[in-house]
């Protein structure tokens, strides 16, 4: 770990009033980079934090009116044409540790998913091989209470970390996280940084096989090899939003570059240049046609980030 302070000496106003970090901080970041949908416009400010004490020197030191968003791998993330105000901080390297102690896996929230549930697998240790199903980090998972193939986050969370906007480190047990269906009740702008599960001890080759059968399932029925950025509706009680959409006539339907997927009515997709603006707005147009067709409102799930491009309108929440 390099002890050198990296304090921005120049750029605009907002770089001028950054603390000084031991990570990296970049103005104007390129966000489309990073997202699976490669769109958007780009951060004032990117920060990429060394450890957990600089993340929380950064946060207590940094000034009030300066927003602050945290992002992971950028793949259930849609950030809009016109940027995103304020700081973005994107947990890196050391944040995507893995360690077990016993039946409990310790690891970091810029984990990817899947390299959790294949770690737990290699350990002999089974209740994780549905993370192998979804795309992104650990951060995002704990946050919205991931879940797919029958299992979800509360299934096997037992604590985690996270850091509020003063840069003051919270553990976190299941009755502060208040788990619901994909969603938490962790306040907005608490950054997690580790989690620890609880897990059940297993045949390594029966774990294994039932990842292969995920990620055969995944293979047959998702758009994976696109860009797009996930599961874009959570599923209303009883009901399945891709359903839902193919009744309305959804599935293959397009805006500019952005189209609902063929293979899976629930997937946007960037077939190629799209903008976010279309890639939202489709989102909106089915949203729209499902609510009169069957009274149910989606409520997205991919999260969108940012401004709309200058002059453009702004879509619902």
């Amino acid at each position: 770990m390099s002890g050198k302070l990296h304090k921005v000496v120049k750029g605009d106003g907002l770089m001028e009033r950054m603390p000084a970090v031991r990570g990296r901080l970049r103005a104007n970041s390129d966000l489309s980079k990073i997202t699976w949908f490669q769109v958007g416009g780009p951060a004032d400010v990117l920060f990429k934090p060394e450890d957990e004490a600089d993340l929380a020197e950064f946060l207590k030191n940094l000034p009030r009116d300066i927003p602050v968003h945290v992002i992971g791998v950028g793949s259930n993330l849609l950030v809009r044409d016109g940027g995103v105000r304020g700081v973005v901080i994107r947990l890196g390297r050391h944040f995507a540790k893995m360690n077990n102690e016993d039946d409990r896996l310790i690891v970091g929230a810029g984990a990817f998913d899947g390299h959790v549930a294949r770690f737990a697998a290699d350990a002999g240790l089974e209740g994780a091989e549905f993370l192998s199903g979804i795309p992104g980090c650990i951060g995002g998972a704990l946050r919205m209470n991931a879940g797919a193939y029958g299992a979800e986050i509360a299934d096997i969370f037992h604590s985690a970390v996270a850091y509020d906007r003063n840069g003051t480190r919270h553990e976190l047990s299941r009755d502060d996280m208040g788990f619901s269906y994909r969603r938490t009740k962790v306040p907005a702008d608490w950054i997690f940084t580790q989690a620890t599960f609880e897990l059940s001890p297993g045949d390594r080759a029966e774990i294994l096989n039932r990842m292969a059968d995920i990620s055969r399932n995944r293979e047959e029925s998702q758009p994976v090899r696109s860009r797009t950025g996930g599961s874009t509706f959570a599923n209303p009680k009883g009901k399945k939003a891709w359903e839902l959409i193919d009744s309305v006539g959804g599935r293959g339907v397009k805006k500019g570059a952005a189209m609902v997927s063929e293979k899976h009515c629930n997937f946007l997709i960037n077939t190629g240049g799209a903008r976010a603006a279309e890639l939202e707005a489709l989102g909106e147009e089915m949203r729209r046609r499902v609510f009169v067709a069957h009274d149910i409102l989606l409520r997205w799930e991919i999260i969108r980030l940012g401004e709309p491009a200058a002059g453009a309108k702004g879509a619902r929440p």
